[in-house]
């Protein structure tokens, strides 16, 4: 059962990581455009994405990490490699929560004013460039959890 959960978990690290790497790709290469239309399908495509993806990814992580933790043993009562990563991932959740998911939502209501005006609003480009920022620091994050989980330092 043990390699069941091991496999789980590591789908759900590729729907996840590979979401958000994928996302991020496409995002900045859209930027360069000046069309509110694109930028607009981008905006909604990146939160479809994580309805998709994202979120069917991080409760694979979550559900099948803590049952191949307990089936292999380790523990969580002290500070190792496993609770690092947990740690981690924690500070993920809550950057996206606060920072990257709000931003999201306001690079697709302006960009819909885009649409409909013909001119994207000024402040589209200052959540865009937030989200960069911090969308690149969010992928780094579960890159280092990706490096704890394989090399498991002691």
């Amino acid at each position: 059962m043990e390699r069941i959960y091991v496999f789980l978990h590591v789908l759900g690290a590729v729907l996840f990581l590979g979401n958000i790497i994928t996302t991020a790709f496409w995002k900045v290469r859209l930027d360069r455009s000046s069309s509110p239309e694109r930028l607009h399908h981008m905006a909604q495509s990146i939160m479809r994405a994580d309805y998709i993806f994202t979120i069917p990814g991080l409760l694979l992580l979550i559900v099948f990490g803590v049952l191949t933790a307990h089936a292999y043993g380790y523990s969580f009562a002290e500070f190792n490699w496993l609770t690092l990563s947990l740690s981690l991932f924690a500070v993920s959740g809550v950057l996206w929560g606060a920072v990257l998911l709000p931003c999201q939502l306001q690079m697709q209501r302006l960009s819909q004013q885009g649409v409909q005006s013909g001119i994207l609003p000024e402040a589209y480009s200052r959540y865009s460039k937030r989200w960069n920022v911090w969308g690149t620091v969010n992928t780094v994050i579960p890159v280092m959890i990706l490096f704890l989980m394989i090399v498991r330092p002691e």
